[in-house]
């Protein structure tokens, strides 16, 4: 039975407008942010959602609360945060180095994580939230990072998220057989 996956980028974070490396760490959301996640709140309303989910970092939770409106309960997942960047944490994004050879483990010398095990601990724990039996429409709030990182266990990101991933963004994926397909990513200027 096919299912669906909503999920969300968190709103601008004070971190993301200062362009500092957030990853473990945390930032509030701007006013900016917090109008982000509530632009979406109509269509999240629309969705028929049955059980959402934020990852552990307050500005994920705090987008999901307004995208819904503070009528939905959820659950918090450590495993849907975002990569840790060890001591780049709350650093400039001018030292965040380029992908290419060495990105995919450049931050573990420096007490963060490798993509690898962001992919892994997502790629678990989104899977496991879609076989639950009840979970047909679910939406989820995660990071940037951790949710293209996720994307690249499935897809070219770069032929299927041609503008990134800006904040406020929601991609819908299908779920079928233990298997993701990325359908469609909803930019927040399609909520003008």
């Amino acid at each position: 039975m096919k299912k669906t996956l909503y999920m969300m980028r968190h709103g601008e974070t004070l971190f993301n407008l200062r362009h500092k490396i957030q990853g473990a760490c945390d930032s509030p959301l701007t006013e900016n942010g917090i109008a982000q996640a509530k632009k979406v709140a109509p269509f999240v309303r629309s969705l028929n959602i049955d059980h959402a989910y934020s990852s552990s970092a307050e500005r994920a939770s705090d987008t999901l609360e307004h995208a819904t409106e503070h009528r939905m309960p959820y659950t918090r997942l450590k495993a849907l945060k975002e990569m840790n960047f060890g001591t780049f944490e709350g650093e400039s994004e001018d030292l965040n180095p380029k992908r290419g050879p060495g990105f995919d483990d450049f931050f573990v010398p420096y007490g963060g994580e490798s993509r690898h095990n962001v992919r892994e601990r997502m790629v678990k724990a989104l899977t496991e939230i879609m076989e639950k039996d009840d979970h047909q429409n679910v939406f989820v709030v995660s990071h940037a990072g951790a949710t293209m990182t996720f994307t690249s266990h499935w897809h070219d990101v770069d032929e299927v998220l041609p503008k990134r991933l800006p904040n406020g963004t929601i991609l819908r994926w299908s779920y079928e057989n233990k298997q993701f397909t990325l359908e469609e990513a909803i930019y927040q200027d399609q909520h003008d």
